[in-house]
């Protein structure tokens, strides 16, 4: 196993928000995490449905940067993020594969300046990779003890 998966592509795109995984936010289902995450950023309903029916993730992301943002938005957005990725690694086979990185550090590595999820040319706080590494942790130890437990 690697040390590192600097990357979400290829056998690692599952770790993706881009990749294709069912998420049901607030009543309303979004064909990925991207979707959810982008909807999220904005109280208003119909501009929260604009996204939903949105086909490409990239084209999710790009409406998202045009929403009103809500207020709390720098508030909760970690704390949502973490949310709508347990939701996405509950489905038994990503958490199973999610399992299967082991212990290799997860980076979201980017090419788009993202410094705040990601790391770009060696600098970033990595965001999505730490709390894809927390949420592995807490799959693991729910395996152990049998149960689910809560993060």
């Amino acid at each position: 196993m690697n040390d590192q998966i600097a990357w979400f592509r290829d056998e690692y795109a599952f770790l993706s928000n881009f990749y294709s995984s069912e998420i049901e936010y607030e009543g309303v289902v979004f064909p990925t995490v991207e979707h959810a995450f982008q909807a999220a950023k904005t109280m208003d309903l119909d501009e929260r449905r604009k996204i939903a029916a949105t086909q490409a993730p990239g084209s999710a992301k790009r409406l998202g940067r045009r929403v009103k943002l809500r207020p709390d938005w720098e508030q909760i957005k970690v704390g949502l993020m973490r949310d709508l990725l347990r939701n996405k690694f509950s489905e038994p086979d990503l958490a199973a594969r999610l399992l299967a990185t082991g212990s290799a550090e997860l980076i979201e590595g980017t090419n788009w300046n993202d410094t705040f999820w990601g790391v770009c040319r060696g600098r970033g706080r990595n965001m999505l990779g730490q709390l894809l590494m927390e949420i592995r942790e807490v799959i693991r130890l729910e395996n152990a003890a049998g149960g689910k437990s809560e993060i």
